[in-house]
């Protein structure tokens, strides 16, 4: 038995009772029976790059707005670095696919500001540059100092997106 595939069933069940709407039984049949598989294999070794199941992630983001309930109760709840790395994964290329909301999500996504973790901080930083929220400029300003003073091993710099996020709340174009 797949106890991820009865969390989900059951959180959807409540969710739809909260809402209305939401996920409904027939839309995790249509996505791929790999949906409920692994997390994502964080970078290592030579691996500069996390790996993921894309099914899943395609499933996830093809959901658009119905999905985000569920997104964020996992990392409302989630300790396990590699779920809450695909999970941003996942609200990453939302974001690519124009879901609206995720702007909304700040304060579930603000619980990992002082994260450091530099798969958190990539995934996190690259969030907060396509949303711009204005309460997350001063989050990306202390990691990059925090990450300068201690510097993290990774097989990565994630001081390059952080970076950039914060270029891109400066940047006159980003703003509305």
């Amino acid at each position: 038995m797949n106890y991820l595939k009865i969390q989900i069933n059951n959180y959807h069940q409540k969710a739809r009772r909260q809402e209305g709407k939401l996920f409904n039984d027939n839309d995790l049949t249509s996505c791929p029976p790999d949906l409920r598989t692994s997390m994502c294999q964080l970078p290592s070794g030579n691996r500069n790059y996390a790996v993921f199941n894309q099914n899943k992630i395609d499933c996830f983001v093809s959901q658009k707005e119905a999905s985000l309930p569920y997104l964020t109760d996992v990392l409302m709840h989630s300790n396990n670095e590699a779920q809450i790395v695909e999970t941003l994964y996942i609200i990453d290329r939302m974001l690519d696919d124009g879901v609206k909301g995720i702007d909304k999500m700040y304060p579930i996504l603000s619980r990992f500001n002082n994260t450091t973790s530099p798969n958190i901080q990539v995934f996190l930083a690259g969030i907060y540059r396509k949303t711009q929220v204005p309460d997350a400029f001063g989050p990306l300003v202390k990691m990059l100092i925090q990450n300068s003073l201690r510097p993290q091993t990774a097989n990565f710099d994630p001081n390059e997106e952080i970076g950039g996020a914060i270029l891109s709340y400066l940047n006159p174009r980003f703003k509305q």
